[in-house]
């Protein structure tokens, strides 16, 4: 069987990772002089607390190749007959790279990378998409290209509560212009072409809520996954409800620590795929 790799800022809940054997290979995150591995150091709760109390702003590190390479051989000596990661962005972290060096390292298995050239559960759902290929008993081929075919059908609409975390983390992006130097706002921001996007920016958070309610809504019969993504949000649940009068039952994906280094708290929105022909 085709086994299927991803990387911990795809914000999948544990047990989707589980039901769908997929590989989580951790990021690392680190608070000054302290590091910690993601999802098996330090939890989700544990770094928004850390976030909330901590005078050093977290900072993140891709995996190594080495890292990438454990992950590899443990999964060919467990009988997998071909390995497909599948990272975030390559625009916004080394990690694809190390990956991509760790595949032409490992001998004796099959290994096809994917730049997703997204992030959190937008790359998730392309995840479940090759696990699922995986599961129906694809060659390694195939769920690569299933990946592929998600990568263009999947992306994520959020607010910020602040710029702060975003601007210091260097992850701006093509942002920079379109916000210039405003700061006291409620950015919407997406993904394109694997950098952080700019969709509008408003005033107040209740502002904000509605205006992802519209997006959602705008996108809602063409939609055929969709996930709350929240990160530390005290309004996820009126935002849940707002959404379910537009759209099928949907899970819930706390964002973790990769994510929520360069987002900050209080980030709500959604990320969803498309189906099929559907840009």
């Amino acid at each position: 069987m085709i086994r299927v790799i991803t990387d911990s800022s795809c914000d999948l809940p544990e047990e989707l990772a589980v039901t769908h054997g997929i590989e989580i290979v951790p990021l690392k995150i680190r608070f000054g002089d302290l590091e910690f591995t993601d999802r098996l150091e330090l939890s989700h709760a544990q770094f928004w607390q850390r976030l909330a109390t901590s005078p050093d702003l977290p900072e993140t590190s891709a995996p190594s190749a080495g890292t990438f390479r454990q992950s590899y051989t443990s999964l060919a000596e467990a009988g997998a007959e071909g390995i497909v990661a599948i990272c975030l962005s390559s625009s916004l972290s080394g990690t694809y790279q190390a990956a991509v060096i760790a595949a032409e390292q490992t001998a004796g298995v099959q290994i096809r990378v994917v730049d997703s050239q997204n992030v959190s559960m937008a790359l998730g759902f392309q995840v479940l998409e090759a696990a699922r290929a995986a599961a129906r008993g694809e060659n390694i081929d195939r769920v690569a290209a299933a990946a592929l075919a998600a990568r263009d059908r999947t992306n994520f609409i959020v607010a910020l509560d602040t710029l702060d975390y975003l601007q210091r983390g260097g992850r701006i992006g093509s942002t920079q212009a379109f916000l210039g130097g405003l700061l006291n706002i409620k950015p919407l921001i997406t993904m394109e072409d694997g950098v952080v996007a700019a969709l509008g920016r408003v005033r107040t958070r209740s502002r904000a809520l509605a205006a992802l309610v519209e997006r959602a809504g705008e996108l809602g019969s063409v939609i055929e996954e969709v996930a709350v993504v929240t990160g530390n949000a005290p309004d996820v649940d009126d935002f849940r409800q707002q959404l379910s009068a537009l759209m099928p039952t949907h899970l819930i994906a706390e964002i973790g620590p990769v994510v929520g280094t360069h987002s900050g708290p209080g980030v709500i929105g959604f990320a969803y795929r498309l189906g099929p022909d559907r840009r």
